[in-house]
Formats: structure tokens, sequence, C-alpha cells
């Protein structure tokens, strides 16, 4: 029988009907599973959001684990723990509605001035200024996986155009080395690529300088996708706007000049923080270990 440990009670009641053909461990990853149970661990399903050191130092204590799960698109972080000859899958898709949600809930806040309205509701004072519309804007998307064609999906009934661009040039989207080039027409710029070394700083102060007086820069990837200070002075000098749910440094420290702002509007890494995870991060679980079962290779294969 197949031993799995499942991070949390919701996935394991979601996971219970495998019980025939799996042995489902609820483990937090933070303190050593029994002996006897360790020695059989295959499949671990990493909890959401662990991020402390002590819960990555329990994976060698497995000596036949063979697969590691992620509930997150990220897996930068946890490739330095996993160790040798096991292999590790990300949740591409888990996160993806729900952060593609929060990018068209940021850009409508923006454009629509809405941190502005909560403000002058707070004060008791009319707001009624004209602003910019989401319709008939140009949109540039910026990555091409699942997190990006969810925003592309959201936002095609909004009647914006859309370019959309990648690291390969193919049919219907521009390679990232035309991305300079493409900013000067672009009203709005959703960023939702993976954090990596190619793209560390993809928008800086030459990609920000390209884009319009006025154009919103929006970050639902990875913080350092973005120069921090280059963008800090293009939002200090009032000539672009910010709608970011990752900043680089993470967590954004207190006193951090981004918190002041002007026009930027800034959320603590929420995309994938809603309760639709939980449905899909168990459902992902489960195909993988159908797939596992069936002597198959599992999904979203990273390392």
């Amino acid at each position: 029988m197949l031993t799995v440990t499942i991070p949390d009670d919701d996935s394991l009641a979601r996971l219970s009907d495998l019980s025939d053909r799996v042995d489902l461990v609820l483990w937090d990853m933070f303190s050593p599973l029994p002996a006897d149970i360790a020695a059989r661990v295959e499949v671990v399903a990493i909890p959401h959001y662990c991020v402390q050191l002590e819960r990555w130092k329990q994976l060698p204590s497995l000596p036949n684990l063979k697969y590691v799960m992620l509930p997150s698109a990220g897996f930068e972080h946890a490739q330095p723990w996993i160790p040798e000859g096991v292999t590790l899958c990300n949740g591409r898709g888990v996160h993806s509605a729900g952060t593609a949600e929060l990018a068209v809930g940021l850009i409508l806040a923006s454009q629509r001035g809405l941190p502005e309205a909560f403000e002058a509701q707070r004060e008791g004072r009319w707001f009624a200024p004209r602003l910019p519309s989401l319709a008939d804007r140009r949109v540039v998307v910026v990555g091409a996986g699942s997190l990006a064609q969810a925003i592309v999906d959201r936002l095609t009934p909004f009647e914006v155009r859309i370019t959309q661009v990648a690291r390969t040039a193919r049919e219907g989207v521009r390679g990232v080395d035309e991305l300079v080039a493409l900013l000067p027409d672009a009203d709005i710029v959703v960023l939702a690529v993976p954090g990596s070394a190619s793209t560390r700083h993809l928008m800086d102060a030459t990609a920000l300088a390209a884009l319009p007086d006025g154009a919103l820069v929006v970050n639902v990837a990875r913080g350092p996708v973005v120069d921090t200070e280059a963008l800090l002075a293009e939002l200090m000098s009032g000539r672009l706007r910010a709608a970011l749910d990752v900043t680089d440094p993470e967590p954004l420290p207190e006193g951090h000049p981004l918190w002041g702002a002007p026009n930027t509007i800034i959320t603590a890494h929420q995309g994938g923080n809603s309760d639709a995870v939980f449905s899909r991060v168990a459902a992902l679980i489960r195909r993988q270990l159908e797939h596992v079962l069936a002597g198959e290779s599992p999904e979203n294969v990273v390392s």
C-alpha cells in the first residue's frame, strides 16, 4: 500500500475514499514522524504556505521518499531541500483562478479609483471624478503559463486589447525580446511569469521608462520580476501607477517606501490565498496519486 502524508484535515477528508489503496497520514511536517511510518512514506504533500525551515529539514528522515508534491506553482524555494533522487512536482494551475481574480480586481480597483473612494466614504466626502475605464485599454500580459492564460481569459470580456508576451514567440504570442518595444503602447502591463534568473528585473528601469505616462504595472508573479528601486522612482514622480500582490523584499517591511508610494495598491501575496485552494489542491493530489498507483509519471514534474 502506498503511504502518503497529507497536510491537513480538509485534504484528508477529501481523499478518504482512497484509503483502500493509500495509507493517508496526517502530517504538518513540524515534528518527526514515528520511525515505522517514516520508513514507509513514499509521497509527501507539502502544506500550504510551507516556509519554515524546520519543516523542510524533515524530508531527509524519510528513507523511501519518492515524490514531493507542492501546493504552489513556485518551486524555487523547495529545490534546495529535496533529497537526491526524489521527484519534485509543483502545483501548476491550483492557484491560477484565484490569482487571476485578484489581478483583475487590482486592475479594476486602480482604474476606477476604489482606494480613493473608500477613503472618501470613511470621511463622508462625495467622490465623483472621471477615471480611466478598463474597456478599450491596451493590456500587455507577460507570461504564457496557466496563470497568464487565466488572466487573459478573464480580461477578454472587458473589451480590452491584449498582447501576450512569453519567453518564446509563437502564433498569437510575442517573444520577450520584443517586450520593451511593446510597452510604449501599453496602458496596463500584467506580470504573470515564474520567478527565475531569467525573469529577475524583467521590468527594470529601461522597461519601466518605456511605458507611457499613467500606465499601470500589475505584479502577481514574483517580487523580483520588478526592479523595486526603479519602480519606486517612477511612482514617486507620479508618472506610473502600480498594483502589487508581490514585492521585493517580501514580506514588505514596516516603513518601506513602497507602502506610501502614490497611486499604489499593495496586497500581501494573497493571489492564491482563498478557500478555493483547498479543493483544488486535494483534486491535484488525487490525480497525482492515481498516476503513481497506475505506475505512471505524475503531473507537473519540475525536478
